[in-house]
Order: structure tokens, then C-alpha cells, then sequence
């Protein structure tokens, strides 16, 4: 449906999303929060997920950003699997971005493999909100 201003655009869909054993959901519901006052539809995965659901959920709700926390140190092993669990389902175009303490050598390995960027400790939210604006798949407006 159009009006004279033109096509209305669809707000962005994020999944935050937790993976792994890590039960530390403070900083994703910060994130969450922060996305969701910028105008962004957020789904959030609740704790204790694996890549596979975090895929699958990621295609069903026809997301444009995968934010994931993780703080357990397990990143090197759950990120690349979230990864290529995305591409197997069709959904490798969904960018990734990833907050948690990961130690800087670990981050540019991320990077390496296809995650957008990581966020350390204490990002700025204002920042975080641009740059999951700024890598958004874009959707067709309605």
C-alpha cells in the first residue's frame, strides 16, 4: 500500500541472539532495547541456543541482521558454525554482528570468515544502532 509520500518502508528485523551455553543475557537485551527504541522489529532468541536454531529462526522470521552476544569464549567454535549454517539454508546474504569479549586476534578471524564486525565490551549503543542500519539487507517497501 502507497500513499502520495511514495512506497512506505519496511523497519529493519534483527535476531538477537544468544548461542551456546553462555547464560549471560545482559548486554543482548541492552542491544535489543536500544534497536528496538531506533525503530527496528527485534526478535530475540532467548538463552542456550545453537547455530541451527539461530539459523533457522533467522530464516523463518526473514531477518535483515543477526546480532549475536556471546561471552563465553566459545565464539571461535559457535560464530563459524552460525555461519555456514546460514548459508546452507539460503540465508549466507544475512549480515552477522557480534558483541562479547572477544579478544581482538579472535575478532579479525570473525571478520575473516564473514562476521560484519564485533562490537567489545562497552561499545557505544548509538554506534551499535548505525551500523546494524547501515548493513541491513534492504527490503522491499510495502
Amino acid at each position: 500500500m502507497s500513499d502520495a509520500a511514495g512506497p512506505k518502508a519496511l523497519p529493519i528485523r534483527v535476531l538477537a541472539a544468544k548461542v551456546g551455553l553462555d547464560g549471560h543475557d545482559r548486554g543482548i537485551k541492552v542491544i535489543a532495547r536500544a534497536l528496538r527504541d531506533a525503530g527496528m522489529e527485534v526478535i530475540y532468541s532467548g538463552l542456550f541456543r545453537t547455530p541451527e536454531e539461530l539459523a533457522r529462526t533467522a530464516v523463518d522470521e526473514d531477518v535483515d541482521v543477526v546480532a549475536i552476544s556471546i561471552l563465553s569464549g566459545a565464539h571461535n567454535a559457535l560464530i563459524p558454525q552460525v555461519l555456514e549454517k546460514l548459508r546452507a539454508l539460503g540465508a549466507g546474504d544475512v549480515p552477522v554482528v557480534v558483541g562479547g569479549t572477544i579478544p581482538s586476534e579472535d575478532a579479525e578471524h570473525l571478520v575473516g570468515l564473514g562476521v560484519r564486525r564485533v562490537f567489545p565490551p562497552g561499545s557505544d549503543l548509538g554506534e551499535i544502532v548505525r551500523y546494524v542500519r547501515s548493513v541491513a539487507r534492504s527490503r522491499a517497501p510495502v
